[in-house]
Order: structure tokens, then C-alpha cells, then sequence
């Protein structure tokens, strides 16, 4: 039996993954992750660093990227419904500066794996949400770059008003695609 469904999006090597959840009075049982089963899907990387947040609703965490330590992510909300957003920064792509959703919530356990080269970020719509990101490379603060979460180029549409929404200093500072070196 498989254990993940494994979504192409419309993004190339952007997924949507679904697991296969055993539920029964008890509660439930499932896999996150498989290595097999995401190498034989095109998700052949290793993972090397588990992160977890907490957030309220409203906050807005994102768009953040690493300049040479580029991460590949894969995340979920264990606790609570988050807006989850990856970036196409890779400027040979062919969606290059485009960009890819998903609702992420503990009830429908989707995953959505963000490959390197790509800005991400999430907003909580739930009262408050605890996600968690699997990385492929380490964090390393000096080489954090952003996309400032309303650039009109890109215009991602987010599911609630601005007025509603928590930003940190350091997310409202950042400048547009346009004016944002990148190293993809």
C-alpha cells in the first residue's frame, strides 16, 4: 500500500504530498516521511535539520530564503490551518517568480515540500497554528535573504485582510523581487 500521495504542482518540483492516515476509534497513525518513497517520487534529498513554530492568527512569517545555503523544505501544520506559500526564484526557470499554495491544517495532514531556490513563507488562519519544516540544509541567520510579502509582481493573493495581519520588523523591511539579488 502507498503510503503518500504525491501531487506534481503546477511548479516543477513542487509537491502537494498527502499521507496515507490509519485512523480508527483509537485515533490515528501515519507516516510523514519515507526516503524511499520520496526518492522514487523525485524528492531525493536528505534532510538535515527539523524546525517548529507557534504562531496566532494573522501572522505572517516569510517570504524568507538562504543566498548560498539554499534550504529545501518540508512542512506542515501538526496543530491549527496555515496559508503556505513557495516562490520560484530560480531565474532559469520557466516560473520564475511565480508562485505556488496550499492550505496546510491538522486535519487534512497535507505536506507540501518547497525545493532549494525558492522564498516561503506562511500565514496562520487559525486561532494559533504549530507548524513544523524538515530542511535540507542548516539555518545560518547571516545568509537569510526575503521577499517582502506583498510585492505586486507577484502577487500572492492571502487569505486575509492586511489590516489583520503581524508581521515582524524584520518581514515588513524586506524590498520587492525586482530589487532582491538572489543567487538561483
Amino acid at each position: 500500500m502507498k503510503k503518500f500521495n504525491f501531487i506534481k504542482t503546477s511548479i516543477e518540483g513542487v509537491y502537494v504530498i498527502e499521507p496515507t492516515v490509519f485512523a480508527d476509534e483509537r485515533g490515528y497513525f501515519m507516516e510523514t516521511y519515507h526516503k524511499k518513497e520520496f526518492d522514487d517520487n523525485g524528492i531525493n534529498v536528505e534532510f538535515v535539520q527539523d524546525n517548529q513554530s507557534k504562531s496566532t492568527k494573522g501572522v505572517l512569517r516569510g517570504l524568507h530564503f538562504q543566498y548560498t545555503q539554499a534550504q529545501g523544505k518540508l512542512v506542515r501544520a501538526i496543530k491549527g490551518e496555515v496559508f503556505d506559500v513557495a516562490v520560484d526564484l530560480r531565474k532559469d526557470s520557466v516560473t520564475y517568480g511565480q508562485y505556488e499554495s496550499v492550505i496546510l491544517s491538522e486535519d487534512n495532514k497535507k505536506q507540501f515540500y518547497v525545493p532549494p531556490g525558492f522564498a516561503h513563507g506562511f500565514l496562520v488562519l487559525s486561532d494559533e497554528a504549530e507548524f513544523t519544516y524538515k530542511c535540507t540544509d542548516f539555518y545560518n541567520g547571516p545568509d537569510e535573504g526575503g521577499i517582502i510579502w506583498n510585492d505586486i509582481d507577484i502577487g500572492i493573493e492571502w487569505p486575509l485582510d492586511e489590516d489583520e495581519l503581524i508581521l515582524s520588523e524584520k518581514d515588513k523591511q524586506w524590498k520587492g523581487l525586482k530589487d532582491t539579488k538572489t543567487n538561483f
